[in-house]
């Protein structure tokens, strides 16, 4: 019988999982960070973990705190300029996948981390780009985690911070992205992936328990579900015990 779980823990299993098969991932902090270490802490022990800052190869014992948590530089294989990172790692092609989070999305996958509201009289004013526009223009593929809500997932961005789909079929191409854009939104009801021909998002997977109501619920435009909607796997006791170890730690020093 599988142990009790939080939605919380269900994406983070569910985005771990989206790193099967993948060398390299640049990582973004928060719900990103927890979900790619806690892939290399079970499935995929070999994964190099990068971040922004320099660090390559890093192993923490628990999600960092930021960028400039002094335990990815003590865990890297190596700490390189953070030009290098980008002007040689990124933006040639050479990572295979980033993982970002977001404060809204809209159904082409674009993120907003910017400003809440008018840019020149914002409501809230969020972290900002930090390395996340060239993250989605330059990795292989990108995967997007985020919470499920009406208020993450709008149908226009307050402001674009970073290009997914842009306004759908082409939009990259035109723009000199290099990369594919994202590949799935990992949320704590469901996975969306962009269709094969409008690149609009579409919900392809439910977590346990969610019914297709929910999640269109908790998304600002009329979210088109997948003629093969299928339901994630359930966590496994090691995938949760694992998790459980990561959060910890980040509780700890907090």
């Amino acid at each position: 019988m599988t142990t009790a779980y939080a939605t919380d823990e269900m994406m983070t299993i569910a985005a771990a999982r989206a790193l099967e098969g993948r060398r390299t991932c640049f990582v973004g902090i928060g719900l990103p960070s927890l979900a790619a270490n806690l892939a290399r802490a079970t499935s995929i022990p070999d994964i190099v973990l990068i971040y922004e800052s320099g660090t390559i190869g890093s192993k923490p014992p628990h999600p960092p705190l930021s960028i400039g948590d002094g335990v990815l530089a003590e865990t890297a294989d190596t700490v390189v300029s953070s030009a290098e990172i980008f002007n040689y790692w990124l933006q040639p092609g050479r990572i295979d996948i980033g993982f970002l989070g977001a404060a809204q999305v809209d159904r082409f996958a674009n993120i907003n981390t910017t400003v809440i509201g008018d840019y020149r009289r914002p409501k809230v004013r969020l972290p900002g780009a930090g390395g996340a526009p060239e993250i989605a223009a330059s990795c292989r593929e990108t995967v997007i985690v985020v919470r499920h809500s009406k208020r993450v997932f709008v149908d226009r961005l307050d402001f674009v911070t970073s290009v997914g789909h842009g306004d759908g079929p082409g939009a990259r191409e035109r723009l000199g992205l290099r990369g594919a854009g994202p590949t799935s939104v990992i949320t704590d009801l469901g996975i969306l992936e962009p269709d094969p021909e409008s690149r609009e998002l579409m919900l392809t997977r439910l977590h346990p328990g969610v019914d297709v109501d929910r999640a269109r619920e908790a998304t600002g435009w009329p979210l088109k579900v997948s003629g093969r909607l299928a339901t994630t796997a359930e966590p496994t006791r090691a995938e949760l015990t694992a998790l459980r170890r990561l959060a910890a730690g980040t509780e700890e020093r907090t």
